[in-house]
């Protein structure tokens, strides 16, 4: 499988976020759903949307050490022009509740047929709805 892994999911491992007293916390699951998709060979790929938005979550230092993980780990791919126009029409579908880069996600998705992997509601919710499979992490274990 090609997973596309949104970057709530990133900043759930790196950060260890979860409480344990609710169950398994949200970065086991990213942990296991990482290590899950290594042993089966699947391919996960990020855009540079994913390395944006990690640049307004993390230090400059911690976005460097996790640009160059990213870049050394898995494949990156690129945001097309008719990417942008796709988004800007799901924006407006969506009566812009799905943000932006949001919608690039799923245009990226759809393109090249990737499976969405987020912990975003709404954005699962809208997603399906395009006909992109998407899913939580756990969902995939």
């Amino acid at each position: 499988m090609k997973f596309y892994i949104d970057t709530n999911i990133y900043l759930n491992f790196w950060k260890k976020e979860g409480d344990e007293t609710k169950g398994i916390p949200y970065w086991k699951l990213a942990k296991d759903f990482l290590d899950k998709a290594e042993r089966e060979n699947s391919i996960i790929l990020f855009s540079g949307l994913i390395l944006k938005e990690l640049r307004y979550k993390l230090t400059e230092e911690q976005y460097k050490e996790k640009e160059n993980l990213l870049n050394s780990t898995y494949e990156k791919v690129e945001v097309t022009e008719e990417d942008y126009k796709n988004a800007r029409k799901l924006e407006s579908k969506s009566n812009f509740e799905i943000s932006f880069y949001d919608c690039l996600h799923i245009s990226v998705c759809k393109r090249l047929n990737l499976v969405l992997v987020t912990r975003d509601a709404l954005l699962l919710k809208f997603a399906i709805n395009e006909g992109v499979k998407c899913g939580k992490p756990e969902n995939f274990l």
